[in-house]
């Protein structure tokens, strides 16, 4: 008998303080979530002439989007986006969302195509972005339709979105492999 008057003074002592602790209003230091940012290393020791060009693209999508960023890879970094110089066209090969590789063809600079152009939109293209060929100098992603005296070199504003959108909630280590991410597709500037 003395066990359960215990053991009910107990529940009615806990009952009375549960309406207390969810009124409690939060620590004012209490932080907010942690936005999960995805790092991508870049590799441009066999980018050529080009490596300038690449880190102004790497510096335009920094600049632009918030959900991943692209890092210069050092010594004992992974390698996401690796990048190489021909005498080709501009091209991407993404293997997986973030994860690739790029050329920067000459052909296309002989043409008189912009360079810091060319190389945001075929990182756009290891970023998921696909080719859209509107022939708008505003959209990075149309690619060689716009006239070879495009100088912008910056994502538009849904561009931008559809990245931040494929990379939320990515976990934040620089190689995570995106799960059913397979693409053979050679994007071609």
């Amino acid at each position: 008998m003395l066990v359960r008057k215990v053991a009910r003074a107990a529940v009615l002592a806990l009952g009375a303080m549960l309406p207390l602790v969810a009124v409690t209003a939060p620590a004012a230091n209490a932080a907010e979530p942690q936005v999960l940012v995805r790092t991508l290393y870049y590799d441009t020791s066999q980018a050529q002439e080009f490596v300038a060009d690449w880190d102004k693209a790497a510096e335009n999508w920094n600049n632009s989007v918030s959900n991943v960023k692209l890092a210069k890879k050092g010594p004992g970094t992974p390698t996401n986006i690796r990048i190489y110089a021909d005498n080709g066209w501009p091209r991407a090969m993404p293997t997986s969302l973030g994860n690739g590789t790029v050329y920067m063809g000459r052909q296309a600079v002989q043409q008189g195509h912009y360079r810091p152009r060319i190389t945001t939109h075929e990182i756009g293209h290891i970023l998921g972005l696909p080719d859209r060929r509107t022939g708008l100098c505003t959209d990075l992603m149309s690619g060689s339709s716009a006239p070879a005296t495009c100088k912008n070199d910056l994502p538009n504003s849904a561009e931008r979105a559809e990245v931040d959108r494929k990379f939320r909630g990515q976990l934040a280590t620089a190689d995570v492999r995106a799960a059913g991410y397979a693409s053979t597709e050679c994007f071609v500037y």
